[in-house]
């Protein structure tokens, strides 16, 4: 009965995304802000009293201990505030008002618009996401694809250009592209830092400084959101700009954009029979053609990557604009940032399966290239050309152009050239079996590179969150 394949089919591959962007999870990070908010008010900006430890733990505790029955009960308030951040802060009031902490309450979301706790949340949702879920899956990839370029960077194999036969590459080398490529762009993904605002309605502290004009503003909220991993984003209006994690969602884009093309040479290679797909027991191929066994982890990929695209495309068109200082049409499109993670989530998950079935058929490989003798005619007419032999390259075009030619064919007319022996030598050494390059000394170059630094290894720049702001 679910709605969405997300939250029905690939749900096992999804729920782990419902710590950061469901409801419940943006209930629960909203309110966690609120409380450290509170705090901060007390410990950094002197306008509530001084806590005490059982008080502070008291807060922390209603923090970290946010419930499913909390956030149903924020829902029942929603019915009549009609306002989720407002329903919160009700919320927060009725648990602090059976506390030593009632005498605080006049100070639960000081001086707040209700963006600045909902944007800071859903930064956090986006980093924590990427941290914990997203680049665990990518490196996943990375390390399967820089295997198949280890395992096979000798193995020969036919390259085509403009789907035609062109010269010989190995499969190893076309592997370790797509990893040089992933990890160019994961490094770009994980030192990404997102903004955020606390500012209030129109991000000139307007209400904070009519309400605590002694309080250093900038500073607080600079402090304050750097305590949370954040980039404080102090030029804004009653929202940050979208331009920051447009940028990450850009990123997101184009590390999909090069798994769409993984997927369709993939699926090239297995239609080529270059590559083959280990068989698992129990697998049906076609409910009538019983020898299949099909890409299609490879094919959900490429269609989930699509859908999570277009959600991308949609939010650099939709967000950068705003109606003054904003409209509520902005949030109804970022409640939707849980749909494009979920679709990239099941395509990366997708293609990391159907890696792990994937093997080089050598022999296919072998007899394609066997079968194409031509593809030397690149090489055969650059030996010639170093020799100063006039018309080089048409001696070969007339030789080759839409034409196969066999072994036998290249090498009666290796020997009717009437150059020096030397330069025949060299053209009897070409074979579209070894005229490879230097392909495996890139695929060792690339495999050479220094590895990315996982989110634990990076460390953080910043103090780190006393409350649980967010998962992990």
């Amino acid at each position: 009965m679910a709605l969405t394949p997300l939250d029905g089919r690939y749900s096992d591959t999804t729920k782990v995304l419902r710590e950061f962007f469901s409801e419940f999870a943006y209930l629960r990070g909203r309110a966690r802000l609120e409380i450290r908010y509170l705090i901060a008010l007390s410990r950094d900006a002197g306008l509530v009293r001084i806590l005490t430890n059982d008080e502070t733990h008291l807060l922390e505790n209603l923090a970290a201990g946010f419930s499913l029955d909390d956030a149903k009960e924020i829902k029942e308030l929603e019915q009549t505030t009609r306002h989720d951040v407002k329903a919160i802060e009700n919320y927060l009031q009725a648990r602090l008002s059976r506390t030593s902490l009632a005498d605080t309450i006049s100070w639960l979301h000081f001086g707040l618009t209700s963006e600045d706790v909902n944007l800071t949340a859903q930064a956090i949702a986006l980093r924590d996401a990427r941290e914990e879920v997203l680049i665990p899956t990518l490196d996943r990839i990375i390390d399967q694809l820089k295997d198949l370029a280890r395992r096979y960077k000798s193995t020969p194999m036919l390259a085509r250009t403009h789907g035609q036969p062109a010269v010989p590459t190995t499969f190893g080398k076309e592997m370790a592209v797509f990893v040089a490529r992933l990890q160019k762009q994961r490094e770009k993904l994980s030192s990404h830092k997102f903004e955020s605002k606390w500012s209030g309605a129109v991000g000139n502290y307007n209400a904070l400084v009519a309400g605590a004009p002694n309080v250093d503003w900038l500073s607080f909220s600079k402090n304050f959101l750097r305590g949370l991993r954040l980039e404080p984003a102090l030029i804004s209006t009653q929202l940050i700009p979208y331009d920051n994690w447009l940028e990450y969602f850009q990123i997101l884009q184009l590390i999909n954009g090069i798994l769409l093309d993984l997927c369709q040479d993939i699926w090239r290679y297995i239609s080529d029979d270059h590559l083959k797909l280990r068989a698992v027991t129990g697998e049906v191929g076609s409910s009538t053609m019983p020898q299949k066994v099909n890409p299609i982890d490879f094919e959900n990929g490429e269609g989930n990557l699509g859908i999570a695209n277009a959600l991308f495309e949609q939010y650099v068109r939709k967000l950068p604009i705003s109606r003054l200082q904003r409209d509520l049409s902005d949030s109804t499109v970022r409640r939707t940032f849980g749909t494009a993670m979920g679709h990239i989530l099941v395509a990366w998950t997708s293609i990391a399966r159907g890696l792990d079935r994937v093997e080089a058929n050598e022999a296919g490989m072998r007899s394609d290239l066997e079968a194409h003798w031509e593809v030397v005619a690149e090489g055969a007419q650059t030996i010639l050309r170093a020799a100063n032999v006039p018309s080089a390259y048409d001696q070969l075009k007339s030789l080759t152009r839409g034409k196969g030619i066999t072994q036998e064919n290249y090498q009666q007319w290796a020997e009717s050239l009437d150059v020096e022996e030397s330069v025949k030598s060299k053209l009897r050494s070409l074979s579209p079996l070894t005229y490879v390059g230097l392909a495996e000394e890139i695929v060792e170059r690339v495999l050479s590179l220094t590895p990315s630094l996982s989110p634990g290894e990076r460390g953080n720049p910043d103090q780190e969150s006393p409350l649980p702001v967010g998962e992990g």
